[in-house]
């Protein structure tokens, strides 16, 4: 099985989890966000020594509140695969509407080609607000009638950069016109003649998988259509399954079809123990953090009611409904290995993505819960970490 890890790249919290603190009262400053950028300089080497094909990291801007802080995945994995051997860098995700499409594009491909193939790209349309309208964009921010015209523009948007980025990778000679992009602009002067058309340099020297999270009705079939690779997470079974399957569909039914599991990811959020008791002592802080930071984006809303009904929009789980549900996992080897049989046997699992970055945990933590993954949950889940070989020229040295 393909085992990959997510940060979302956070600061030292010791205080994480504390319910008298609401997660818009803390302010860091600059040292702190160095010390997390310190902190993922050494998680890097340790996955990359255990195994681990690819460690994703998480684009957000201005927030001081200290739980997100890399606000360039390209450039600081371009660094990391330096620091690293085997280790592949993805961008969980880039939000692409915060970007010009053909800087994207390029910084990608000038990564890759650096780092000899050891990037990979994920792309987002973004979740919050004062990043989005300070970047020159919009986003949903909440469940009513603006909140779904901002996501239509937005969505729009992304779907056009998109098709910006991939033509230029491809094509020697490309031009584009669109509602929101046209490339190029109309009537550019240059050394006599006119620009009729653009080529991007440098270009990857490789066909590059776009990871893509799939959520919404919208998107379920927008990404297999594009011919992007589906991430889910944070999804109740019944709906897990359906996306899953329905991604698989969606291939059969446009002439290119998916062996059970192929192009899709499961990203579950863990924090192992020896016992589920040490477990729940450690790891119930940073789930506590992590969702009552979140809840307001509407994150947890896949989450049931006992009695099976939805949850509000602004759902805040308790630890004891994550792992009841199956939807997070903190507990025991044991556990572990159990609630990744079920999600294995119930979508012919092939590809893991492991979040281990409940806010709180120390870099001795960190380092420790992915040893107990590599090292005793894979081996007695039966599964052995398969690393893939890069299908790129090597780096440049």
């Amino acid at each position: 099985m393909r085992v990959d890890t997510n940060f979302f790249c956070t600061v030292p919290m010791p205080d994480a989890g504390d319910p008298s603190i609401s997660p818009t009262s803390r302010r860091y400053d600059n040292d702190a966000v160095v010390e997390c950028y310190k902190n993922l300089v050494d998680w890097s080497k340790t996955a990359d020594a255990l195994g681990y094909d690819t460690m994703w990291l998480t684009e957000h801007h201005f927030q001081f509140e200290g739980y997100e802080v890399l606000p360039n995945l390209i450039l600081f994995g371009m660094h990391l695969a330096g620091l690293t051997k085997d280790l592949r860098l993805g961008q969980m995700f880039n939000v692409v509407p915060q970007w010009h499409p053909l800087r994207l594009a390029e910084d990608f491909a000038l990564a890759d080609i650096i780092t000899g193939g050891r990037m990979e790209i994920g792309v987002g349309r973004g979740t919050v607000p004062r990043e989005a309208w300070s970047l020159g964009t919009v986003v949903a921010s909440g469940d009513n009638a603006m909140s779904a015209e901002h996501d239509r523009i937005n969505r729009e948007t992304f779907e056009e950069a998109m098709e910006v980025i991939k033509l230029a990778w491809y094509e020697e000679r490309f031009s584009y016109r669109g509602k929101h992009f046209v490339f190029p602009a109309d009537g550019i002067p240059d050394r006599g003649s006119m620009v009729n058309d653009l080529t991007l340099i440098p270009k990857p020297q490789r066909v590059v998988d776009i990871y893509q999270p799939v959520t919404s009705p919208e998107t379920i079939e927008y990404v297999p259509r594009a011919g992007h690779k589906a991430v889910y997470w944070l999804q109740n079974a019944e709906s897990q399954k359906q996306k899953w399957d329905r991604y698989a569909e969606i291939r059969e039914e446009i002439g290119n079809p998916v062996a059970p599991g192929e192009d899709r990811c499961l990203v579950m959020n863990m924090h192992v123990g020896k016992t589920r008791e040490a477990a729940m002592r450690r790891g119930r802080p940073g789930h506590d953090e992590f969702t009552k930071f979140l809840a307001p984006y509407g994150r947890f809303s896949s989450y049931r009611n006992p009695d099976g009904s939805k949850v509000p929009f602004d759902f805040n789980p308790t630890v004891e409904q994550s792992v009841e549900q199956k939807i997070q996992i903190v507990g025991s080897i044991d556990d572990a290995v159990d609630t990744l049989g079920y999600w294995r046997d119930l979508l012919d699992l092939k590809h893991l993505c492991i979040f281990f970055d409940f806010p709180g945990l120390s870099r001795e933590e960190m380092n420790e819960q992915m040893h107990l993954v590599a090292e005793e949950v894979m081996p007695r889940l039966g599964e052995k970490m398969d690393r893939r070989p890069t299908n790129a020229p090597a780096a440049l040295k």
